[in-house]
């Protein structure tokens, strides 16, 4: 499971947008930056730049848990995990690339 947290911001829709579309299963945990909880301490074990959207993959590489922050890492890495949105060709990766 991939806990996701999330504010609805451009980045934290983004992230939104990637799950419903791929299905991916997840839990969002809702960040309230307004009463900066994006600087509580838990917070910040998970995305150290205060910053969100935010991902933990319970189920990371070699079945550990893996933190992520930054929305173009998390889409990279969850493109990765899907199969889906990143071609394996070196044209077709990088045209996606360039958003």
């Amino acid at each position: 499971m991939i806990d996701l947290y999330y504010c609805a911001t451009p980045n934290g829709l983004k992230m939104a947008l990637f799950f419903a579309e791929t299905g991916l299963p997840h839990r969002v945990i809702p960040v309230d930056i307004s009463r900066g909880e994006q600087f509580k301490p838990e917070f910040l074990a998970i995305s150290p730049n205060n910053k969100i959207p935010a991902i933990v993959d319970q189920d990371g590489p070699d079945g550990k848990p893996i933190s992520l922050f930054e929305s173009g890492a998390i889409l990279l890495y969850l493109a990765g995990k899907t199969g889906k949105f990143l071609p394996d060709d070196v044209r077709g990766k990088y045209e996606v690339l360039q958003w």
